[in-house]
């Protein structure tokens, strides 16, 4: 199971994407696109999940 939160990555926002890492990489990279105007690669996304996991 993976988590990110916008928290942990600079935004004022409560947003969390909880589940299956394609789910999380898919259900994060859209909110953080659609409202903080940022559009990360999924390989980066699966970097931010690796880092929290050590």
């Amino acid at each position: 199971m993976a988590r990110l939160r916008c928290n942990d990555y600079g935004f004022e926002c409560s947003y969390v994407a909880e589940g299956e890492v394609e789910k999380v990489i898919d259900e994060f990279g859209k909110h953080t696109e659609e409202e903080h105007g940022i559009d990360y690669s999924r390989e980066a996304l699966m970097q931010f999940i690796l880092r929290k996991q050590n």
